[in-house]
């Protein structure tokens, strides 16, 4: 019997394969991160600093202003992404992997052994989870509205076009998602480093001109600031702050290249560019006497080379937007896997990169959310008021969830991990507080997208936790207890002094609980009368680590009468494939004839009811609408439909 591996022995491979890179693989690995990892950070110089002149605040673009807030962008930086992300949190990964959810695996809320504050860890980890969704649909309208807005900065002209050429832009980036990113993900580094250099270049010709906005690195300037407007400066934080926006995406990300290679790419090139590009924009603002404010980013670039600036503009907004969307996509199958949403169709498009899926229902939903934000909201600085609510928050609940990391995982005494948790809600919480005021702002959406969505999983995993106990016809058991192996045992033995007639081939029963007999199978031999000569009873179990290799995947327990109990052991990051990995079973003495396997699925039609205690009755309703509507376990498990028999019950919950 294969067993999977256990955390340490994944986090040592995993440790193992980053000491093995060449330095030649780890530069290679560091420029494709570029254009997956930084697109969104990296779009920020577009608009970051100007909407911190605009909208409520109305800060007027003096020398001391200026600086003031170039120093809170430059320690932003180096506080948030470069301490608190790449030196700290980037360690918190799950084997490899980063995010909100595999942080939330790491902490395993799901064991048996799982402390009173699992819980609510799970509710926390999911709400963040739920956050990011916002975001998902902000990133892509905010960044390519920003790009395309610079033509007029060159002329009036273009200026009724704006919105429909970011549109079709728009529409253009989710229409290719079903063809994959193998190809065009090529071209997304080499691309990005001319973004970043372009950054750098104009940063520096700024700078010239006016060298003396080096001054600002000094954190006095900051602290100056605020003391000059008070509660204005506070307001204006929630401008800074969408220079760290891109922080969680990049460690959402870092499941795809590794720390070392995203550390080098981070202060190896993107770092030392934005900084240049922000105090070139803030030298801008201070020689023209602020009559750059209203596009700073666009003011830095000489004449001739506007235009040329736009298309490279719009380039790295689409790349930003497509990290975004392909993050999206890696979110969504973590979430379906971990049972915190119902199953959905995906499609893998890379046969080299896992990372790589397709999610036809929700690119769609993206599309006509991000179409209707750039429709509703109409400018970028719009926009701008409506992003950073849900991400300021989803960076502190990163922040709280990296305590119980410090404490549980990696047994840090309190007297270590509570300092340097309580350091960065320093940070965290007024960034957070500043963002707040945009909620009535525009700010509102992230929030309600974020209710939303959390509605939605928590129904889910609540709806699947009571179906699961009436289909054990065991109301009020407690799981953390219950003993449920003994009447499995009971049904072999059973079956042995019975008459049941038994037929050639193997009939597959799959079940989602690992322990005890399938009521499926006990509703078979009810109505039949008849059972095959082999039965598997598989269960598909996705564990907490992101990736379970083929060799340590299976389970298989002999239980006597041609009964065989498999287990089947996915990571979070994997799709499930049930033929492959029964015909896998022959390496393990279990040979199955594909061509006499019969697949038995339950199908429950599940009828909401206030007779049966458990969830509000309008939640119940939403459960059996998204059951209703999840995709079914034949397409979901690759199991070949002329194979199945479906086998219907109807359950009250």
């Amino acid at each position: 019997m294969a067993q999977p591996w256990s955390h340490e022995e994944q986090a040592e491979s995993c440790e193992a394969e980053e000491r093995e890179l060449s330095p030649k693989r780890l530069v290679v690995l560091g420029l494709a991160a570029l254009g997956v990892s930084y697109g969104d950070i990296g779009t920020s110089p577009l608009y970051a600093l100007r909407e911190c002149f605009r909208g409520a605040s109305h800060l007027t673009p003096s020398d001391a202003n200026v600086l003031g807030i170039l120093s809170l962008i430059f320690w932003a930086l180096i506080l948030v992404v470069s301490t608190k992300y790449m030196l700290f949190v980037t360690r918190a990964n799950n084997n490899g992997e980063g995010g909100m959810l595999a942080l939330v695996a790491l902490l395993n809320p799901w064991r048996k052994n799982a402390g009173p504050h699992s819980k609510w860890l799970l509710r926390l980890g999911i709400f963040g989870t739920a956050l990011l969704y916002g975001s998902f649909m902000l990133t892509p309208a905010i960044s390519v509205s920003s790009a395309v807005e610079g033509l007029n900065v060159a002329t009036k002209v273009f200026e009724p076009y704006v919105i429909p050429i970011t549109i079709a832009i728009l529409v253009a980036l989710f229409a290719i998602q079903s063809r994959g990113t193998e190809t065009v993900g090529r071209f997304f580094g080499p691309v990005m480093v001319v973004w970043f250099t372009t950054l750098a270049s104009l940063g520096i010709y700024g700078i010239v001109q006016e060298p003396g906005v080096l001054a600002a690195v000094n954190p006095l300037r900051a602290i100056e600031f605020f003391s000059i407007n008070h509660w204005t400066g506070f307001v204006v934080l929630g401008a800074v702050f969408l220079v760290v926006t891109g922080g969680e995406a990049m460690y959402a990300d870092m499941g795809h290249f590794g720390r070392r290679p995203i550390q080098l790419a981070w202060f190896g090139l993107v770092l030392p560019a934005l900084l240049l590009n922000y105090y070139g924009q803030g030298a801008m603002l201070i020689h023209s006497q602020g009559q750059s404010a209203s596009q700073p980013f666009y003011n830095l670039a000489p004449e001739w080379a506007l235009y040329p600036l736009v298309g490279l503009a719009t380039i790295a907004t689409v790349i930003a937007s497509q990290a975004v969307i392909s993050g999206a996509f890696s979110l969504t199958r973590q979430a379906v896997q971990l049972g915190q949403l119902p199953p959905m169709r995906l499609f893998q498009t890379s046969s080299e990169e896992y990372g790589q899926i397709y999610v036809p229902t929700l690119n769609w939903l993206l599309m006509l959310a991000t179409i209707g934000l750039v429709l509703g909201f109409r400018t970028s600085t719009n926009l701008a008021w409506a992003y950073g609510v849900g991400i300021s928050f989803a960076m502190t609940i990163t922040t709280v969830l990296a305590f119980f990391i410090m404490r549980e995982r990696w047994e840090w005494p309190l007297w270590v991990a509570g300092p340097i948790t309580v350091a960065f809600l320093l940070v965290d919480l007024p960034f957070f507080g500043a963002n707040l005021l945009k909620v009535p702002h525009g700010g509102w959406f992230p929030v309600l997208t974020a209710v939303a969505m959390f509605t939605l999983m928590s129904t889910w995993l609540r709806g699947r936790e009571l179906l699961s106990r009436r289909l054990r016809h065991d109301k009020e058991a407690d799981e953390d207890n219950a003993d449920e192996s003994a009447p499995l045992e009971e049904f072999v033995r059973e079956l042995a002094d019975s008459e049941t007639i038994r037929v050639e081939g193997t009939a597959i029963f799959l079940t989602g609980s690992d322990a005890g007999t399938l009521p499926m199978l006990h509703h078979h031999l009810q109505h039949n009368h008849v059972l095959h000569e082999r039965v598997l009873l598989l269960t598909v179990r996705t564990e907490d680590s992101p990736r379970i290799p083929a060799a340590e995947r299976l389970e298989i327990d002999d239980l006597g009468q041609g009964v065989y109990r498999v287990i089947v052991h996915y990571g979070f990051m994997q799709t499930p494939n049930v033929p492959v990995a029964v015909r896998f079973a022959e390496r393990f003495g279990l040979e199955v004839d594909m061509e006499q396997a019969t697949f038995y699925i339950g199908r429950a039609t599940i009828i909401p009811t206030d007779e049966v205690p458990g969830m509000m009755l309008w939640r119940e309703k939403l459960f059996a609408f998204m059951a209703r509507n999840a995709i079914q376990p034949t397409s979901y498990y690759k199991v070949p439909p002329q194979r199945v028999i479906e086998l219907g019950l109807r359950v009250e919950i």
